[in-house]
């Protein structure tokens, strides 16, 4: 199960003790092996200083990392670049202790360099599974590189102060980065926790899907095709991927393919074939015959703007549904004109007739293209009549439109319907009310459209169906909220119009969906500082314990994600840091799952960092052997936060 690592890493503890400090050039871990054309060799100061120079500019000139990772990437790049100025200061010095510092300096940055272009070319599927394994790889870069740079011989190498003022700064950013965690994408940590759920019956859910697909970029047959790839050599390179977790990233891999109409395959026995050519597997097809959307063979080539071609039928599509770039280059287009590409059609019909291979037949019809636009104009319109039941045919056919897929939402956010929807949200009809907030959620899956509908004013429309409306509306309105609230505007607006105390009566009073949808929404909320205490005045308190005592909802690391949010707030300490409460937290590092006693530790940090009594306290229950144990055989989050939480009790002690 996913959860949220929400926290600044323990930011008010003055130092972070790690589990076991390495013996002085044990630089690298056991997953960076390094390649055997890397190995390292003895070498003079010079040749090991242009080393490190050419592999950092080297590091500088990678593009394209993975968008989960790639935040983390360029900061380990810009602090290499540090190091430049310090490299250069350093040639022509020769000692055996230089010759020393280099080769370690250079052992670290070969293991950066391999994580570097693990994020450049890896499974974009597996790199967001594995994200937290990931991030504590870059720690360990931090750590040991910090460790390297504390022990370098200034005197003996005769170092400018300038240079060794910088070289001191980059020490103090690394000790910095490497207790900080940067918040993650929620919405993406979330959709990932449903899709490889196998109990939660939004596993399949066709709009998480597409979520997903844009936020790992995996949204055109070209991304797919070079994830397919990258999988298969994940699977050959990691001989340890367990058979859960491949078959959990071939699922999702085969889910996007399935969005962009690709069939899906086994990619650990099967070649990557679309069905279309499975027909005429004796014919090798040009590649310039293909359309670059559907992969298929062209029957009406035409070009765009920007001199590539198309299936006229499919480059349509992709206008229609909003798009003004080209699907292939993602340049922005002049003109959306489409010109016959007679010269291709001729080369395919000729080809086809030499090789005796038949056309498939072309099956839309004249109009097909205009279909959906006219079926949602006239919904649109009909949202306005003054017939009782043509409005509620109507909306509720836009909400199975806007479920569908991602080109519906954009038709019709651009028909105008967001303004009546927001409107028909106050409407004295339960079922129209329904439909309307569902619509609406529908749609707010797009980016865009999440402003759109914000800006109407739907908020407080939906709040008061949080409020007042029926269960599945009641529902419907929190996972609307949670999706509005990705807009860090949204939390503020919803956390001033009062949405918070509706949403924790829910997690308290609702269906175990309606609090999971509660406790989604809340958890995004209080990401936001003032929301913290609008929640904990609401009397979230009280619900999120209950959700600990009841092992069957499935919510305990949820539930203990938002105490962690809480526990940094004043009053959020003092309304969990009861007796009973360290009890339970104590209870789930001795005997919790490894997510449990995760999320537990690091509440009982930010606690006790904050106050030594709630320290005291656990110590009375027996937490410190347990602690001990995680520091050694949690996860990799856990066993820094039980280390962290080893050296507060010292300190406590000493006092």
């Amino acid at each position: 199960m996913v959860v949220m690592d929400t926290d600044e890493d323990a930011d008010n503890i003055e130092e972070e003790v790690t589990a076991q400090e390495p013996v002085e050039d044990e630089v690298v871990d056991g997953s960076d092996t390094l390649e055997t054309h890397e190995e390292i060799k003895d070498d003079d100061c010079d040749g090991l200083v242009s080393q490190i120079i050419s592999s950092i500019e080297f590091l500088d000139q990678i593009n394209g990392y993975r968008r989960t990772q790639q935040k983390e990437c360029f900061n380990v790049v810009r602090r290499l670049k540090i190091l430049i100025p310090f490299m250069d200061e350093i040639r022509g010095f020769e000692s055996p202790s230089c010759r020393h510092f280099l080769n370690r300096l250079r052992k670290v940055i070969i293991v950066a360099k391999k994580l570097l272009e693990t994020c450049n070319n890896g499974s974009k599927i597996f790199l967001a599974l594995d994200s937290e394994s990931t991030m504590s790889r870059f720690h360990s870069i931090y750590e040991k590189l910090n460790r390297i740079l504390a022990k370098t011989p200034f005197d003996e190498l005769r170092i400018s102060d300038d240079v060794k003022e910088e070289v001191n700064a980059l020490s103090k950013q690394l000790k910095k980065a490497k207790r900080r965690t940067d918040t993650q994408d929620i919405e993406l940590a979330v959709d990932m926790m449903v899709v490889f759920s196998k109990t939660d019956p939004r596993n399949s859910d066709s709009a998480i899907i597409e979520r997903l697909a844009k936020k790992l970029e995996l949204q055109t047959i070209e991304d797919l095709k070079t994830e397919t790839i990258a999988i298969k050599t994940l699977i050959q390179d990691k001989g340890g991927l367990n058979i859960e977790t491949k078959q959990h990233i071939i699922e999702l891999l085969n889910k996007f393919k399935k969005l962009q109409g690709l069939e899906a395959t086994d990619i650990l026995y099967e070649p990557f074939i679309n069905k279309s050519f499975t027909k005429s597997t004796s014919l090798i097809l040009p590649h310039e015959f293909l359309c670059p959307i559907t992969l298929e063979i062209m029957l009406d080539p035409v070009i765009i703007a920007t001199g590539q071609t198309y299936e006229k039928e499919s480059i349509q599509k992709w206008f229609d549904a909003g798009h003004k770039t080209c699907p292939k280059t993602r340049q922005e287009l002049d003109h959306l004109s489409l010109a016959p590409n007679f010269a291709l059609k001729n080369l395919i019909m000729h080809w086809c007739e030499k090789n005796n291979f038949k056309l498939p037949e072309k099956e839309a019809s004249p109009h097909s293209e205009n279909e959906p636009k006219d079926e949602v104009s006239l919904l649109v319109e009909a949202l306005s009549s003054s017939q009782l039941e043509e409005q509620r045919r109507s909306v509720k056919h836009m909400r199975l439109l806007a479920r569908e897929n991602p080109e519906n939402r954009v038709l019709i956010a651009n028909a105008g319907a967001i303004p009546l929807l927001v409107q028909l949200l106050s409407y004295p009809d339960s079922g129209i009310q329904e439909n309307a907030v569902t619509t609406l959620l529908n749609l707010s899956i797009d980016e865009v459209n999440k402003k759109l509908i914000s800006d109407e004013g739907a908020i407080p429309n939906i709040i008061e169906i949080l409020q007042n409306g029926n269960r599945e509306a009641r529902e419907n309105s929190a996972a609307a909220l949670f999706s509005l609230s990705m807009l860090d505007e949204n939390k503020v607006t919803i956390g001033l119009s009062n949405g918070i105390p509706p949403l924790v009566d829910l997690l308290q009073h609702g269906t175990l969906r309606g609090k999971k949808d509660a406790l989604t929404a809340l958890f995004n909320l209080s990401l936001n500082s003032a929301n913290k205490g609008r929640a904990i005045d609401a009397g979230i308190v009280q619900p999120l314990l209950n959700l600990l005592k009841d092992k069957n909802l499935g919510m305990i690391d949820e539930a203990l994600s938002i105490l962690l949010l809480l526990a940094s707030h004043p009053e959020g300490r003092q309304a969990i840091g009861q007796l009973s409460f360290i009890e339970t937290l104590v209870e789930f590092i001795r005997q919790g799952t490894p997510k449990n006693k995760e999320c537990a530790t690091s509440v009982l940090l930010e606690l006790g960092s904050n106050n030594s009594s709630f320290i005291l306290a656990a110590l009375q229950f027996g937490v410190y052997e347990h602690l001990v144990e995680i520091s050694t055989s949690g996860t990799n989050r856990a066993q820094r936060k039980a280390n962290a939480l080893i050296q507060l009790i010292s300190k406590s002690e000493q006092i």
